[in-house]
């Protein structure tokens, strides 16, 4: 065990030449990250899921029921013992040909077939109030954290000049503040990490998955190298768009569709400037180029920019989700139906979908319906994910 911890540490990988973890140890002058640090990050992402739970029973749900927001479910599926086995056991997607088979046996026609499973499946939706719910939590933590960076962010030298997060560079203080900014963080996705399995299950569950496992990886090979600082940029980039995404769907649950709107195209526009602009123009020069010239490449350096661009990645298709829907947005405002600035709830997917959402609805019933198919609802997830920081 000695050698394997003694290869997985091994200077030459994390750290610049010349430089050794003796050097980053605490005195009396100055503290260092230690990787030890981060052991706090589990009880304290099991107290943020409790602290979730508390929130979101006696805050979110009396504010769901002040607007109205019932906890009714959907339509219940006419009870079948036939239909029931098949949809545990074998398929909850029947195909033509099992239908036809079904159709047989149970001497139903292929389309009340069809209506059952479609009523099955949306019986396992969670109700609008569970979402709201789930919304508002986010909501809240998103504003709260992205808050906190902004006032820590405008007193550090690096936010103004990003050559600062290499200066010196890994001999920087941790200072309480910054520790406090990314020990909340991990601890958000690492509760994130495993709520995700009993929250609201969408269609861009692994991209989330993928999202959550990047993020913490980023956040603690950052604190460990002493890369805070960047990382603090970082983080606080990825949440600006977060709480505008919640707040929208909050307002599409409480059926405030004007605000619903508006502050969908907020989050569009302020997630594609922050994700596709700001980004790579300023966190990913700083971290590929500047530090190249003030320190110089070293192993872990390399990993860190990957995953960098492994989150850029997913910026990239989270974006052009969101083009996608603004696209389908303003082509059916030129159709003479919406106005183009107007998002449907379908469109929006999830923005809240789950993974039937197609189904919630039989054709022709809602003037929405029909555009939430082919995944549009991978915007939620970061839409985030989850958002996605180091991100979502």
């Amino acid at each position: 065990m000695a050698g394997i911890l003694a290869w997985f540490w091994n200077e030459r990988f994390w750290l610049p030449h010349n430089v050794t973890w003796a050097d980053l140890k605490n005195t009396e002058e100055a503290t260092f990250p230690q990787a030890e640090d981060l052991y706090l990050a589990f009880p304290l992402a099991f107290c943020i899921f409790m602290v979730r739970l508390i929130f979101e029973r006696f805050v979110a749900k009396p504010c769901a029921i002040a607007l109205n927001i019932q906890a009714n479910g959907p339509q219940i599926a006419q009870p079948n013992a036939i239909l029931e086995k098949v949809f545990t056991a074998i398929t909850k997607h029947p195909d033509e040909k099992r239908l036809e088979g079904l159709s047989k046996q149970l001497d139903w026609d292929v389309r009340s077939i069809q209506r059952w499973f479609r009523q099955r499946r949306n019986q396992e939706k969670p109700s609008t109030l569970t979402r709201f719910c789930e919304s508002m939590w986010r909501f809240s933590f998103y504003l709260y954290v992205f808050t906190y960076g902004v006032r820590f962010l405008k007193k550090t030298p690096w936010l103004w000049n990003t050559k600062h997060c290499w200066y010196n560079y890994p001999y920087q203080p941790l200072t309480t503040d910054l520790y406090y900014y990314y020990i909340v963080e991990l601890s958000f996705y690492w509760s994130l990490m495993f709520s995700q399995f009993t929250d609201i299950k969408r269609k861009d569950f692994g991209i989330m998955f993928l999202h959550h496992i990047v993020s913490i990886f980023l956040i603690t090979f950052s604190y460990v190298n002493n890369m805070a600082r960047v990382g603090t940029l970082v983080l606080c980039l990825h949440d600006s768009a977060d709480a505008l995404l919640e707040a929208a769907k909050m307002a599409n649950y409480a059926k405030f569709q004007k605000m619903c709107d508006l502050l969908f195209v907020m989050f569009a526009m302020v997630f594609i400037i922050t994700r596709l602009g700001i980004f790579p123009i300023w966190v990913l020069n700083t971290t590929l180029f500047e530090s190249w010239e003030i320190v110089g490449p070293y192993p872990s350096w390399w990993v860190f920019n990957l995953l960098l661009l492994l989150i850029q990645g997913l910026n990239c298709f989270w974006s052009y989700l969101i083009v996608k829907i603004a696209c389908k947005a303003v082509s059916k405002g030129k159709a003479g139906k919406w106005n183009p600035l107007h998002v449907s709830k379908d469109d929006r997917s999830d923005i809240e979908s789950s993974s039937d959402e197609e189904d919630s609805e039989p054709p022709g019933k809602n003037l929405h319906s029909a555009t939430t198919t082919n995944g549009t609802s991978g915007t939620n997830g970061y839409l985030l994910t989850g958002p996605c920081s180091m991100d979502d």
